[in-house]
Formats: structure tokens, sequence, C-alpha cells
């Protein structure tokens, strides 16, 4: 959804008085995660599509005006406007797909107040969902390593647009694909589907069941044999595998769903490959996030992939980012919020990131803009006056990018488990303005 009116009330009284005042001086805003949530060692950007985008059509349309106005609460001259108003401002961002750290801003806006402000609500309602799908998504990467990670989480998710950009998060994370087929459809995500339990149930035995499937499928067959008994399916799959592979059709893979999966995996695993089988792949999905994946890839479980679903699409361990979108400069001077326990660091800022030799992150630098560091800046240009500065990249290409970033951790960072903090350091000339803005006041 893109319309404008998606937002906050309270945005519209701020705006109405900004109005009247003649408030139109150029405003700075940083969107940035104020600390990192117990067991996480990094945060994944995300989002920023979706954000240009909404920036790109930000309109009130004639009808949100009407109801406004029936409202009773604002001004015509306000309405009159507020019908007018476009985002014409400048947008710097790290590129999706970027590990960052709290404090670290990931976005910054650039606009007139009345622009910069009005679209807070939805930045950090796209912002925060994004980033912290892609940060639980690229957690379970790590964890399952090079097997088959596919997105299962559209049943689960809280509403349509949820269940979207959760595919694309976690594609966008390292997944190979989702079982969301407009996902699949819209940013070109390859999609994955098996069977499920009711095919079985619907046919007089689970044999023809699978018969049935294979031959409909006979170029993508992965067979869930876990409705009844997982091992008794698994021994009868063995004589049908051969008798379809005569008629050239391949089982791929077996689908297990239910129980003890660490158990299941290595009978099914000893069944095909005591049966001549030792092609056919074990997928396993229910229940499972970074934590889970972790255990039973430590006991050894023979599982090549994993369907993953509920916990990472709604983030059951961490289901909110503690985010803020903060004024941070208006009328050319820094402002700094000093609310206890919620100060910001005042001004425009920078990110800057050193690497090793063998490009492992070391260590980054938040200063201020102007102010030159070791390392890559982080932040970068992507709309000026409104507009997108380059086409959207294909979201394969982020992908790419993102898993190197992801191999650019330190080896700590990558683990399940809290590990010691990545090095971030507040450069000294952030630091005196800070004082500096304390001394005034704001």
């Amino acid at each position: 959804m893109t319309r404008a009116l998606l937002t906050d009330f309270y945005q519209l009284t701020m705006l109405a008085a900004y109005h009247e005042q003649g408030m139109m001086d150029t405003a700075v805003f940083e969107f940035f995660v104020r600390k990192l949530p117990p067991h996480r060692n990094f945060f994944v950007a995300a989002g920023l599509e979706s954000t240009l985008d909404f920036l790109a059509r930000f309109a009130f349309t004639a009808e949100e005006i009407d109801w406004l106005a029936g409202l009773g609460k604002f001004k015509p001259a306000f309405l009159d406007w507020l019908g007018k108003l476009r985002f014409t401002g400048t947008v710097e961002a790290m590129p999706e797909g970027t590990p960052f750290f709290a404090d670290e801003p990931i976005l910054r806006v650039i606009a007139p107040l009345p622009e910069a402000q009005i679209v807070e609500t939805r930045l950090i309602n796209l912002l925060q969902f994004e980033t912290l799908i892609a940060s639980k998504a690229a957690r379970v990467r790590l964890a399952a390593g090079d097997r088959q990670l596919v997105d299962f989480g559209l049943r689960r998710a809280h509403g349509e647009e949820a269940g979207m950009l959760s595919a694309r998060a976690s594609y966008l994370a390292g997944f190979d694909g989702t079982s969301n087929t407009l996902a699949g459809m819209r940013w070109n995500i390859p999609v994955f589907g098996t069977m499920a339990h009711s095919f079985v149930q619907a046919h007089a035995t689970e044999l023809a069941a699978f018969a049935a499937f294979a031959r409909a499928h006979p170029q993508a067959t992965t067979l869930l044999i876990d409705t009844y008994d997982t091992e008794a399916a698994a021994a009868a799959l063995v004589p049908l595998a051969h008798e379809l592979h005569a008629e050239g059709i391949t089982i791929r893979a077996v689908r297990l769903d239910s129980g003890d999966l660490l158990a299941h995996a290595r009978q099914v695993r000893a069944i095909l490959d005591s049966g001549g089988l030792p092609g056919i792949k074990i997928f396993a999905s229910g229940n499972l996030d970074e934590y889970e994946i972790t255990r039973l890839l430590a006991a050894g479980a023979p599982i090549d992939g994993f369907g993953v679903g509920t916990r990472m699409n709604v983030s059951a361990d961490q289901p909110y980012l503690d985010c803020a979108y903060k004024l941070q400069e208006y009328a050319g001077r820094p402002r700094r919020k000093r609310s206890e326990g919620k100060a910001t660091w005042p001004g425009r800022k920078q990110v800057f990131r050193r690497f090793d030799a063998q490009g492992r992150m070391l260590g980054d630098v938040l200063t201020v803009v102007g102010d030159e560091q070791e390392g890559t800046p982080l932040l970068v240009p992507v709309m000026q006056d409104g507009k997108r500065l380059a086409p959207a990249p294909p979201l394969s290409e982020l992908r790419a990018k993102t898993l190197a970033q992801l191999a650019a951790l330190p080896e700590t960072l990558r683990r399940t488990e809290s590990a010691e903090p990545y090095p971030v350091v507040v450069a000294e000339p952030l630091r005196r303005l800070a004082a500096t803005v304390d001394a005034y006041g704001h």
C-alpha cells in the first residue's frame, strides 16, 4: 500500500501546525535501531526498495482529502496545500543487505520539514519489518550453511503485505526460494511446492498418492511421507521409486514435517540408502528456526534442506526492533533528543567500515558527514528531488551482494549464540557536536 493516509494521525496534526507557522525549512531525519536484541549479533538492512517506491508515489488522493475535510479538524487552506504535497527530498541509505549495528543510521531523509515528517510512520513500518525479517533469515542461512532453504511462512504471516514482504526479505537474506506464488511472480523469486497431508488423505492409499503425484510432476517430485507412519512410508516408497525410475521418473526428495526430525531423518536415510536410493534427499519443515537447525545439524541430522516458516516470518524470538526515525537537523542547525534512555547523536552522520586483508569486517566508525575516516562509507545517495537515482536492481543481484557481505562478517558474529559486540566507535567530531548541541539546548 502506498496511500499517504496510511500514517499516524498526529503526523497530520503536526503538519497543520507547521503549515500555519510557515515552517518549511530543510529537515534531516535518520532511521536507526537503538540496540541489538538479546542473542543477536548484527542486523541486515532491508526495506529500502519498498521505501523508495512509497516516497516516489507519495500523494494524497481526492478521496483522502475529502475524508479529512469531513472530520472538521483542519482548515481548508491546509487541506488544499496537503492535496498538492509531494515528496521532493533527498534520500541517502545503506544498500539493502548491508550488515549494520546499533545507532548506525541506515537511511537519511533530507527534505522540507513537512515532507520529511509526514512519511515517518510508513518509513518506520517498512524499514523495521523488512530489516527484522531479513536479519532473522540471515541467521537461518548462516545456520543452514549451503543447504537448501525455502520460505514457508505465508499462511502464518500477519496479513497479505507481511507475507509478501517477508518472502522478499528472506530471499534477499539468502533463502533459495519461497512457497509464496505471488511473491515469485512479483520479484522473480524461485517458487517451491510439494504436497499437503490432505493430498495423501484424499487417495485410497499412501502409495497411490505418491504414484499419482510423481506422474503428475515427473521432473520435480518431492513426496511428503509423514502423514501416517514415516518409516513405513519410506520403506514402501523404495519399490515404488524403482518402478517409477523405469518410467523415467526420479523421486528427488522426501519431506518430513512432524515428530522428532532428527530421529526420523536418520531412520529414513538408512531405509533409502539400504534400498539403493542414496540420491533421494531429505527435506524437513515444521517449526524451524536458526536455533533448531543448528541443533539438528550439530547432532549430524542427514537433512539436505529446510522449509522455514512461522518462526522466521514473524521473527518469533524478537518480533520488533527498538528503532526510530528522528530529527537530526532543522534549518541548518543540528538537533538532538536527550530523553532518558533515548538520547540520539545529532547531525548528519556517516558510517565508515574497515576490512582486513581477507575481506572480513574489522570495525565501524560513526561520525559526522564531512569527517573522512579510514574505510568504506556505507550510506550512499539513492534519491534526489523526489526521484530515484537508479532503477531498482533485481532482487537476485541484491541477494548475491547480501550473501557476500554475510561471508564478510567476523566468524563469531555468524554463530547463533551471542558474541562479543562488533566494534563501533563514535568519532570525536560527533562527540564534540553532541556536546555543542547540549550546550545551546537543542
